[in-house]
């Protein structure tokens, strides 16, 4: 039986209960990332509700900039938008403008660079026209899948180890994107092995990232990163209606072809490749997919 594809979770309510959560929760932290030259500085000061906060991430979402990500930031206080280099100062200017009272819970950074989501086409995992990264084996009973990001499972059927396309991996079953960002394949290839590790590093359970965490990454295109979790719930804007919610930000490089590829803390698994901004010369933001609504949406386990 094919596994039930997820479609889209409501917006705006569910949005807002988890901007209000995360900003319940929050712990003063030492902040992580380090804001470029052009950071907009301007209302660094006062206390902001969190209903004051999930009105200026609403108005940030109606903006509907592409090129933004937004999630409260555990340091300040303050709703943080990270802007790429496709933002203009008259679309930072409508954001702004978009908060309207709540404009100054908003604290703006640029970052290098253009969010995008990771794929491209190249080796690893393949489907009929783009490669994305495995991110994590999982299983159910005797059945076994892997995880990647639903936006490589999106418009996917089959997939293949190799370039040639001649070593058939299984079929997708279940794709969640946009709103989301995962999917799931099911093994249809017995000859395959099937490892429970990323690279040498055993899996053995599966975790919520907390802001940081200090996690590693690894890709088909740029092989193992580490870094830090940044911040949480994080919503990015990649355009054309693709708008993430949910989103673990981190300060972990990343490229084109890294999509889908996991994100762990030791033996934990925590996340998925979903997209981010620059490179791993310069360095860079990355957003991960929870990975543990994934397993909980698909009743999958890792091993």
């Amino acid at each position: 039986m094919r596994i039930k594809r997820i479609t889209p979770r409501s917006g705006g309510a569910a949005r807002r209960n988890r901007i209000t959560a995360v900003f319940a929760g929050l712990v003063a932290v030492a902040a992580l990332a380090v804001p470029t030259a052009d950071a907009d500085q301007a209302g660094t000061s006062g206390t902001y509700s969190a209903d004051q906060l999930s009105a200026a991430g609403e108005a940030v979402l109606r903006a509907d900039v592409a090129g933004s990500a937004w999630n409260v930031d555990p340091a300040t206080g303050r709703l943080l938008v990270t802007v790429d280099s496709t933002v203009s100062q008259t679309e930072i200017d409508t954001i702004k403008a978009a908060a309207g009272a709540d404009a100054g819970a908003l604290r703006i950074e640029r970052t290098p660079g253009k969010l995008t989501k990771l794929i491209s086409g190249g080796d690893a995992v393949y489907a009929s026209s783009w490669r994305c990264s495995l991110g994590f084996n999982v299983r159910s009973g005797s059945t076994y899948y892997f995880l990647t990001a639903g936006h490589c499972t999106e418009g996917a059927d089959t997939w293949w180890a190799d370039p040639a396309r001649t070593t058939v991996l299984g079929t997708t079953e279940g794709s969640s994107f946009p709103v989301d960002d995962y999917g799931i394949v099911r093994y249809t290839n017995d000859s395959v092995t099937k490892s429970g590790t990323v690279g040498s590093q055993d899996i053995t359970s599966a975790a919520d990232a907390t802001v940081g965490m200090r996690v590693t990454r690894r890709g088909s295109t740029t092989g193992i990163h580490s870094g830090f979790v940044t911040g949480l719930d994080a919503s990015v804007n990649y355009g054309g209606g693709d708008i993430v919610h949910g989103l673990i930000r981190t300060n972990v490089c990343a490229e084109p072809g890294d999509s889908g590829g996991p994100l762990h803390a030791g033996p934990r698994a925590i996340g998925l490749t979903s997209g981010g901004s620059g490179n791993c010369s310069s360095g860079g933001t990355t957003f991960f997919q929870p990975v543990t609504e994934a397993l909980s949406a698909y009743g999958v386990n890792v091993y």
